[in-house]
């Protein structure tokens, strides 16, 4: 892999997006075998442009442009004035002598019924006429490169094999093949790709949706980054079969351009919420298969950002209770802040009361409960039989005196299994939150 940057336009390029490219790709562990920026290699496009204006296939162009005609020229909006083509090479001499500003243009042939054609690894067969296509720059009145001129020199300089790319670019893949002929070499392979539109049908774009085109807007979410990659390849392909979560060796072992698709694809997010559902999705399913020692690597810096106090030890022990409660990494911290937190966050009282039950019974199992967790074997099983047991004793239901206890030590209905979760809160713990949630009931 191939990572080059095209920094050409010099007005464009920011060192705050280069940066984002770079964490970007690093946090997905997309790396790359060479590195390349375009400003580094001016010379070569420029020996190269003049290369193919030597063999004829190329012209200076002087009709006087604005610098916004001069960009739309390198788009291909504006059609050349032909009457420079004709300039004789002395006229043309003499002009630049003279200190005229001048584009470099390709000289597509004309009225020879020739066509452009090339096989595309998606779309198949492409066509267009010679006629219907300008006269594009190579270089712009300032010497700078054009994109066109500039990826095609840097595709034979480095080799490449493939260039897979947005669909955006299917139009220009004509110039390109140009420009390659023109240089006497063979094209690459082309494969374009769907688009990622938004909802409503329009193209995503930095400019008007923000954080919803970032990568990093995920991973700050607390997105794993295989499945973040995961959603990504499902957007505009599918495998063979009906999977979806997919590791990346079988994203690797079931790619073919055959599975792309050659419509766009629809990134689902509303103004609220940037974040796909179906990337949520497939992030929590790869998060459930996690081993319990890999999460919990992951997730002791989250931990400690939320300002836990949560050594590796304890992390590991919290792990598998929470593991199926989080969608993301950052859901971790509010699904296991009573494993760490000294003081709970405040709850409802009437919480405490179970269900057919009332204040009393609730404040009777909660103080028969202290006295059980006060003697008891702090492990799973002993807990379990003697709590049980205490709720016989007392008359009332084993969920009936669950109940009480899980809100009082761990401040909400919703938790992870009782006996787990007392067990790692610990003995000292539990009784002051016993106690605490007594006087709650009498307040």
């Amino acid at each position: 892999m191939i990572l080059r940057i095209d920094d050409t336009d010099v007005e464009r390029n920011t060192q705050a997006s280069l940066d984002s490219i770079f964490d970007g790709l690093n946090w997905l562990d997309l790396g790359w075998d060479e590195f390349y920026r375009q400003s580094d290699r001016l010379d070569l496009y420029t020996k190269a442009a003049w290369a193919i204006h030597a063999a004829g296939h190329a012209y200076r162009d002087f009709t006087p442009m604005s610098a916004a005609a001069d960009d739309r020229a390198e788009l291909g909006a504006w059609l050349c004035n032909p009457g420079m083509r004709e300039l004789s090479p002395e006229e043309s001499d003499r002009r630049v002598a003279a200190g005229e500003p001048f584009v470099l243009r390709f000289r597509v042939p004309r009225n020879t019924g020739r066509r452009v054609e090339f096989k595309d690894l998606v779309y198949g067969e492409q066509s267009k006429s010679c006629d219907d296509i300008e006269d594009f720059a190579l270089l712009r009145s300032n010497g700078a490169p054009t994109y066109h001129h500039a990826s095609c020199v840097d595709d034979v300089d480095l080799r490449i094999s493939h260039v897979v790319r947005g669909q955006d670019h299917l139009s220009n893949t004509f110039k390109h093949i140009l420009i390659f002929e023109a240089m006497g070499v063979e094209a690459p392979r082309f494969a374009h790709l769907p688009l990622l539109i938004a909802p409503d049908g329009a193209k995503l774009s930095k400019r008007k949706h923000g954080p919803v085109v970032s990568v990093t807007t995920y991973r700050d979410a607390g997105f794993l980054p295989h499945a973040y990659v995961n959603f990504l390849c499902l957007l505009g392909w599918n495998p063979k079969d009906d999977r979806e979560k997919m590791s990346r060796q079988d994203l690797i072992d079931a790619f073919s351009f055959e599975g792309v698709n050659r419509s766009n694809a629809v990134v689902n997010f509303s103004e609220n919420d940037p974040i796909d559902p179906k990337a949520l999705w497939l992030n929590s399913q790869h998060l459930y298969a996690m081993s319990h020692d890999e999460l919990a690597a992951a997730l002791q810096p989250v931990f400690e950002a939320a300002g836990y106090a949560a050594d590796p030890a304890k992390t590991r022990q919290v792990t598998p209770l929470i593991q199926e409660r989080i969608k993301t990494l950052n859901d971790a911290p509010a699904a296991a802040d009573f494993f760490f937190l000294d003081q709970l966050a405040p709850y409802d009282p009437a919480e405490l009361i179970p269900q057919k039950g009332d204040a009393a019974m609730a404040e009777k199992a909660l103080r028969v409960a202290r006295q059980v967790l006060e003697t008891a074997n702090f492990t799973h099983d002993a807990l379990d039989a003697a709590l049980r047991a205490a709720a016989t004793g007392i008359g009332v239901k084993a969920g009936q005196m669950f109940q009480p206890i899980r809100v009082a030590v761990c401040g909400r209905k919703n938790a992870p299994p009782l006996f787990e979760t007392l067990e790692v809160v610990g003995r000292d713990a539990c009784l002051k939150r016993l106690d605490q949630a007594v006087e709650k009931l009498n307040n």
